[in-house]
């Protein structure tokens, strides 16, 4: 079955970095834009990043611009999340998601509903 499962998160000092990691199986990862997430407490699910099915298209929040990458290798069937210069205000528990059918060739969207299946997520913490 569709798995996605999230890695990387920890606690970090402001000013650090953190890479995620979203792991796939039980379906072909080339064909899904990937998108990562994030929630804290009291607020709504977000989204922060995704990249088209190719890697060729991403996008990001106006917050995390600058400051994330993310990318895809879709032959170790893993998707990433580089994080610099965390602030306390990215503290949250990051997910990620696959795209929803149909497939979208070349595109990607930070809306929760564009996404079908969720990881069960991991918890970054930005604190002194």
């Amino acid at each position: 079955q569709v798995q996605l499962v999230e890695s990387g998160g920890s606690l970090v000092q402001p000013g650090g970095s953190l890479r995620l990691s979203c792991a796939a199986s039980g379906f072909t990862l080339n064909y899904y834009a990937i998108g990562w997430f994030r929630q804290a407490p009291g607020k709504e699910r977000e989204g922060v990043s995704c990249i088209s099915n190719g890697g060729g298209v991403t996008d990001y929040a106006d917050s995390v611009r600058g400051r994330f990458t993310i990318s895809r290798d879709n032959a170790k069937k893993t998707v990433y999340l580089q994080m610099n210069n965390l602030k306390p205000e990215d503290t949250a528990v990051y997910y990620c998601g696959r795209s929803r059918p149909p497939v979208r060739v070349g595109a990607c969207g930070l809306n929760n509903y564009e996404y079908i299946d969720w990881g069960q997520g991991t918890q970054v913490t930005v604190s002194s």
